[in-house]
């Protein structure tokens, strides 16, 4: 990751697009390992059933900084872009090319400043103290049927449910967050404020961890509140259709509230009894990331022959309603009965 946040820096500031996207690639790369990684360890560091609190405390820490980093690059980098795109479109050729080199410049220090912090903190998880769990006994793997070991990683279909479930949700927060800025501009709403709209949903996703932190599994067990969360996401989709402008995008924003727990809740309950496929079962559920990446461009190519509020609640709801079958039925799906 730092290495690609340094290359991106360094190619973004030479307008080479190719190079600036290899670094994102890079990025993603690092973050997909992270990912594999972190996720399984600590959803079985304790008991399963409370893993989604373990992985909301990682979300907190996560959406503070999501809220913070739009805002900060906004106001470092982005500041005046209205204006900036402005004053290219009526430039001549030599202007718009030093305007351009202007604004590429600014983003050079902020992500060198991003890749050696990462470089700092890769040698602190090196030397920290963290305990080596084996997943075959932390998540031991139930008997199928007739008391049977389980063989291969396609004997749990809660597993394979799950992917799909972790491909529908990232789609949905995605458009929840990122997409929102463009969902705003549909309103025609100044560019200066919905560059800005991400940070309302993070914000309202820090606020429903929060809620799930105090709520799991106290009062409410993760799959119930899965279900919850599920709900509330149909509900809002359904509040943004039939609004418009500013009320429209707080329906969005607060979509941040109902995707906050889904993830803590999803990937657990995904890898639970996976044994020896833990990791490979964890791997199979990054992938399912790449829903962030199909979804929101769906919504970017049908916004152009639809109207882009009918297109969103047709792609959103049917996401959540998936999510909601899961919550329910999904996941226990091939698992004993005492298991499930």
């Amino acid at each position: 990751m730092a290495a690609g946040a340094a290359t991106f820096g360094e190619f973004a500031t030479q307008r080479w697009y190719p190079g600036a996207l290899g670094g994102l690639f890079i990025i993603g790369s690092g973050l997909a390992l992270l990912q594999t990684a972190i996720n399984p360890y600590i959803s079985i560091l304790g008991p399963i059933e409370t893993a989604a609190r373990r992985i909301a405390l990682m979300g907190i820490c996560n959406k503070i900084a999501g809220m913070l980093a739009p805002v900060l690059i906004g106001t470092l980098v982005l500041h005046g872009v209205g204006d900036l795109s402005t004053a290219v479109e009526q430039a001549d050729v030599a202007t718009r090319a030093a305007l351009l080199n202007d604004f590429a410049a600014k983003i050079h220090a902020p992500y060198l400043g991003m890749a050696a912090l990462l470089v700092v903190l890769s040698v602190a998880v090196l030397f920290s103290p963290l305990p080596e769990l084996k997943s075959s006994e932390a998540n031991a793997a139930p008997a199928g049927k007739g008391g049977i070991e389980r063989s291969s990683i396609f004997q749990f279909p809660h597993l394979w449910l799950g992917v799909l479930c972790l491909f529908v949700y990232v789609g949905v927060e995605v458009m929840a967050g990122d997409a929102i800025g463009t969902y705003g501009h549909g309103f025609d709403l100044p560019l200066d404020q919905t560059k800005m709209f991400t940070s309302l949903t993070l914000g309202a996703m820090l606020v429903g961890y929060v809620v799930g932190l105090l709520l799991i599994p106290r009062f409410v067990s993760q799959s119930r509140y899965l279900s919850i969360s599920a709900s509330l996401g149909v509900l809002f989709c359904v509040g943004a259709y039939f609004t418009h402008g500013y009320a429209s995008v707080a329906f969005v924003a607060l979509l941040g509230f109902a995707n906050a727990m889904m993830w803590p809740a999803i990937f657990p309950l995904a890898i639970r009894g996976l044994g020896r496929f833990t990791e490979t079962g964890s791997a199979l559920l990054v992938m399912g990331i790449a829903g962030g990446a199909i979804i929101p461009q769906a919504f970017a190519v049908l916004k152009q022959h639809v109207d882009f509020q009918l297109v969103f609640l047709l792609l959103m709801v049917p996401c959540y309603l998936y999510i909601l079958f899961y919550s329910t039925i999904g996941h226990r799906a091939g698992l004993p009965r005492d298991a499930a």
